[in-house]
């Protein structure tokens, strides 16, 4: 409930006041569990991709999130998934992962594991191919522009006056590397998924 509070009530303010352009709605699958993969420049990529998504979308998020008290209600209260990115054990966060993909739900990886330091993508870590491969959904890539802009990580507060643009893509199925995913084939898929990222995020 809180998370459809939530989206009721900034959908409008960021929509009207920062994101100018949306691009490829129609690539958002109607029904079915999937991947959403973005980049990752400011805190406004979530708000954003709340703002214009359909349906509700399952983040994963860093543990500082939930160790903050002023960041601690809005995840708790959103459903999303914590993940400790100093502890090498993240069963918890997997398994919650595919509970939700089989309720053929939606999560929302950003698999650069923290906010841009320059605006640009950087490094990716595998585990939005293992997810994939692993529960056999699709993924939706998507490139966020002008967040960083709007709020880097070095910022306290929103710019205004600065413009957001997004760009969906179309839905990328792996099924040739199912029966064959390995460590290897893992970082195949990731860095398909985000080239494509890198193209729409231009």
């Amino acid at each position: 409930m809180f998370y459809w509070i939530l989206k009721l009530l900034f959908t409008p303010l960021v929509k009207s006041i920062w994101i100018k352009k949306v691009e490829g709605l129609e690539n958002i699958p109607k029904k079915g569990a999937y991947i959403i993969v973005a980049n990752h420049s400011s805190y406004f990529d979530f708000f954003s991709l709340t703002a214009i998504w359909p349906k509700r979308v399952y983040f994963l998020a860093g543990e500082v999130f939930f160790e903050k008290w002023w960041w601690y209600p809005l995840v708790k209260l959103t459903g999303q998934i914590k993940v400790d990115r100093s502890s090498k054990d993240k069963t918890e966060a997997k398994q919650k992962v595919f509970s939700i993909l089989k309720q053929e739900k939606i999560i929302g990886i950003f698999p650069e594991g923290t906010r841009s330091t320059d605006g640009k993508i950087g490094r990716t870590f595998t585990g939005i191919a293992k997810f994939a491969l692993g529960a056999r959904v699709p993924v939706i890539p998507v490139g966020i522009k002008g967040t960083y802009e709007v709020m880097s990580r070095y910022d306290k507060l929103p710019k205004f006056k600065k413009n957001i643009e997004i760009k969906i893509g179309e839905p990328i199925s792996f099924e040739e590397y199912y029966e064959i995913a390995d460590e290897n084939v893992f970082f195949e898929v990731t860095n398909k998924i985000m080239e494509k990222i890198k193209i729409l995020a231009e």
